[in-house]
């Protein structure tokens, strides 16, 4: 068999060139403004907020003051003291004319929603970012979430660099940021009654206001504004991940979720990813802790067994042998539990089980629709984004999200 990228795939590729191009041109992006609601951290303890002119601070009556220094707000009651003054109010909205550089601090745990870590000493984590439009602070439990309400497009510019790097070509940074625009969209439509769209980590996909845009990502958003991927002419689930390292993987054998436009397809073009190939390990006693905190009964692990594999060679299950039995877990559950930097993919074979775990894997992600490094490859070798997209989500098309519908949810 011939597994050159070009001609292994040709014929989808190929066919979908001419296609592409006639979905860019036919298209014409709205201007219409759009907001998105972005979770930038929950359970904030501390909030630093600085402007180049002033800060202004109002509540849900729009009462409010501009404050020209530094503004440094903190849990008080059931409201907020803002620079040493209390206000009796579960949300605040800040705006600063040129945007706003936000210090966040929460208690010691992972940002990206992965248990905390027992062996990291206690204190505050810390995130500073500058974003623009409006930020609203609201109360929950013992802190607060911090929500940064900004124009999509913005959004987008701001998830592009995050995501992947502005050098690459110009075509990959096009089909990164109407990934990004869609997959946004898809979950605004999906949750109007939550506080938030989007989560600003790999929970969603990561966002970092105004850090790293640069005139190629500002060229690759505009030159793409408004365009989303549709199903049946509703924006899709555009997920994505790093590096497939073999096939794509089918939504359903990772979320037990049937998406029919998120099956596997063939993806070669990644092999000059720095996460193609890994060994990883970590210690079988903080596996164990994290299990215990998001609910299964475990004690202490002995041994570690894949037990079923996806068409693309991923572990769907395995079973652990533990002194109190036996646990079936689900590869995903596994990365959720140890963090998902510490073990890129459900592509391994584990090579020990003692006080540290061993395993050895392929890719980088969940591996359901766009490999970025393989978009990235597929954009060097000559084709557009439109085509890149396409080969990724098959039957979906390029659409203005003005003319888009509501999406169905999947079905489990």
């Amino acid at each position: 068999m011939d597994l050159s990228p070009v001609k292994q795939t040709g014929c989808r590729l190929g066919c979908a060139v001419a296609i592409g191009a006639v979905l860019v041109l036919g298209v014409a992006p709205s201007d219409a403004a759009q907001s998105l609601r972005v979770l930038l951290s929950a359970d904030v303890a501390k909030l630093e907020v600085q402007a180049d002119s002033s800060v202004w601070v109002s509540d849900v009556t729009r009462h409010g003051r501009a404050i020209r220094s530094a503004v440094r707000i903190v849990p008080s009651g059931k409201g907020f003291s803002v620079n040493g003054i209390r206000m009796a109010r579960e949300q605040l909205t800040l705006r600063g004319e040129q945007g706003l550089t936000l210090t966040l601090a929460k208690p010691n745990g992972t940002p990206n929603g992965t248990p905390k870590d027992p062996s990291k000493p206690g204190g505050d984590q810390r995130l500073t970012v500058p974003v623009s439009g409006l930020v609203h602070v609201v109360r929950r439990g013992g802190g607060f979430l911090v929500i940064n309400q900004v124009d999509l497009e913005e959004y987008v510019k701001g998830v592009v660099p995050a995501e992947v790097n502005s050098a690459w070509h110009p075509e990959m940074l096009k089909a990164q940021a109407v990934a990004a625009r869609t997959y946004a969209l898809y979950q605004q439509m999906l949750s109007p009654t939550r506080d938030y769209d989007v989560v600003a980590t790999v929970q969603d996909q990561v966002y970092r206001g105004k850090q790293g845009i640069d005139a190629a990502i500002l060229r690759a958003v505009e030159e793409t504004r408004g365009l989303v991927l549709t199903y049946q002419g509703a924006p899709i689930y555009a997920a994505f991940s790093s590096t497939a390292a073999g096939l794509t993987e089918d939504a359903v054998n990772v979320w037990s979720k049937e998406y029919p436009y998120l099956k596997g397809v063939e993806c070669p073009f990644d092999l000059a990813s720095p996460y193609y190939q890994w060994t990883t390990s970590f210690k079988r006693d903080l596996l164990e802790q994290n299990l215990r905190q998001q609910g299964f009964a475990v004690g202490t692990i002995t041994a570690m067994t894949p037990l079923a594999f996806s068409r693309g060679g991923r572990v769907t299950t395995l079973r652990l042998v533990h002194s109190e039995g036996e646990l079936v877990l689900r590869g995903e559950e596994l990365r959720k539990a140890v963090g998902y930097m510490v073990v890129p993919s459900t592509q391994f074979t584990v090579d020990s089980v003692g006080q540290e775990i061993v395993l050895s894997g392929y890719g980088a992600g969940h591996a359901v629709g766009m490999c970025q490094w393989g978009a990235k490859e597929l954009a060097e070798l000559g084709y557009p984004f439109s085509t890149i997209l396409k080969y990724y989500y098959p039957d979906t098309e390029l659409q203005d999200m003005a003319l888009t519908k509501a999406p169905t949810p999947p079905s489990s």
